[in-house]
C-alpha cells in the first residue's frame, strides 16, 4: 500500500507574515506595561477573593451566631413568663400546688406484657441444647418482631445440669 501524500495547497510563507508586523517604541512600552500590570494585579487579585471569601464566611458565621442569640433571648423571655415555669415545674420536677392530687402511672403494661424475673445466673457450666448460631438469629428475629417492651423469657430449666469442662466423666 502506497501512501498518497497530502492535496497541495498554498503554502504560507510565515517569514512574510512575521515580516508584516512592525514594533514600534510606543508599542513596546505599552505592551510591557500590559505584562507589569497583570503581574501586579494577579496576585492582588487572588488576594481580593481569598478575602472576599474569608468575609463571607464571617458573615454566615455572624447569621447563625444571631440565630442562636436570638433563640436564647426567646427561651429567657419564656421563662420570664410565670405560667412557663409553672409549668416546666409541673412537667419536669413534678411539682403540684398545695391541695391539689397527682396520680403518676408507673406500670402500665398489661399483666401478660411484663417481663418474668430473670432466672438467677449460675457458676456451673451447662452445655447447650442447640447451635448457638441459629439461636442467636431466632432471637435477634424475636427481638426485632415483638411487639411488647420485654417478651416473656422462654428459656428451659433443665432437670439436672449437665457436667462441667473441669469435672471427669
Amino acid at each position: 500500500m502506497t501512501r498518497s501524500a497530502p492535496p497541495a495547497g498554498p503554502r504560507v510563507d510565515v517569514r512574510g507574515w512575521l515580516g508584516g508586523i512592525r514594533l514600534s517604541g510606543f508599542m513596546v512600552i505599552m505592551l510591557g506595561l500590559v505584562v507589569l500590570a497583570a503581574f501586579v494585579l494577579v496576585p492582588t487579585l487572588g488576594t481580593y477573593i481569598d478575602q472576599r471569601q474569608q468575609i463571607a464566611a464571617l458573615e454566615a458565621s455572624v447569621e447563625l451566631t444571631q440565630d442562636e442569640v436570638d433563640a436564647l433571648e426567646r427561651q429567657r423571655e419564656q421563662w420570664r413568663d410565670p405560667a412557663y415555669i409553672t409549668t416546666q415545674a409541673r412537667e419536669r420536677l413534678y411539682y403540684v400546688t398545695p391541695g391539689e392530687v397527682v396520680y403518676l402511672v408507673v406500670d402500665d403494661l398489661d399483666a401478660t406484657e411484663v417481663p418474668r424475673e430473670e432466672a438467677v445466673v449460675s457458676d456451673t457450666l451447662e452445655q447447650a441444647d442447640g447451635d448457638w448460631m441459629t439461636q442467636l438469629a431466632r432471637s435477634v428475629i424475636e427481638a426485632g418482631l415483638a411487639s411488647t417492651a420485654a417478651a416473656p423469657l422462654t428459656i428451659g430449666v433443665p432437670d439436672e445440669p449437665m457436667p462441667s469442662a473441669t469435672e471427669p466423666r
